[in-house]
């Protein structure tokens, strides 16, 4: 019979626990099990945060709202409560207290490796720089379909002059995985190179996200 955790001995509530002795000396399931706060019919909370980690914590980050929604015994409630924590997390580590960051192609293609790991749509952003090429702004600009974003380089000049940028990173995912560049990935960042630079801006850098890798438009020398 599945123990209910509030029948369990205090010592043993995650909660209690953490309040107690502090959140470092939980488990990564009893720390999902109080984000969770309550299990289903014959699985307390603990269990059922057991079986959504049996994958290990990279897979669940990849899922989206829809697809962890769709778990049994998880539902709408609980699924954006694990995908607040989970986004809210990104936020802090990716947070700067000494000003804005370097650009660092590796550092910004990576992070985007793990971003766009749980899009089944093809998505266009830009990363902002300064003069000093520190990122100034890093925003998703457009939502496409599973195989194509419309993607205006008005628009992106528009989002550059706005934010008073010197130059700029775009990026966008493939769903297939294969982070190769089409040809229309290719033909767009040459007009759009082209129409800054009109600007007196500098695009430095396409970065095609994949599955498990970025590919380098600059070091590709299709820029």
């Amino acid at each position: 019979m599945t123990d209910i955790i509030r029948d369990l001995p205090q010592d043993e509530r995650p909660r209690e626990r953490l309040l107690q002795h502090g959140p470092e000396t939980l488990s990564d399931a009893e720390l999902l099990a109080i984000l969770l706060g309550s299990g289903v019919r014959g699985k307390n909370a603990i269990q059922l945060a057991r079986e959504l980690l049996y994958q290990g914590m990279p897979a669940l980050r990849q899922r989206d709202l829809h697809q962890l929604a769709t778990i049994p015994g998880i539902g709408p409630a609980k699924a954006a409560r694990i995908a607040a924590a989970i986004e809210f997390s990104r936020r802090i580590a990716n947070s700067q207290t000494k000003g804005p960051p370097d650009y660092d192609r590796t550092a910004l293609g990576r992070d985007l490796v793990t971003r766009c790991a749980r899009f089944r749509q093809e998505r266009f952003g830009a990363a902002l720089l300064d003069a000093r090429y520190r990122i100034l702004r890093d925003r998703e600009i457009f939502v496409g379909t599973v195989n194509q974003t419309l993607v205006s380089t008005r628009d992106i000049l528009r989002f550059a002059l706005m934010e008073e940028a010197h130059a700029l990173v775009i990026y966008h995912n493939h769903p297939s995985g294969d982070p190769t560049p089409s040809k229309d990935d290719q033909s767009f960042t040459v007009r759009l190179r082209d129409s800054l630079r009109l600007a007196d801006m500098h695009l430095v850098d396409h970065l095609v996200i994949g599955a498990h890798g970025y590919y380098s438009m600059m070091e590709g020398g299709m820029i």
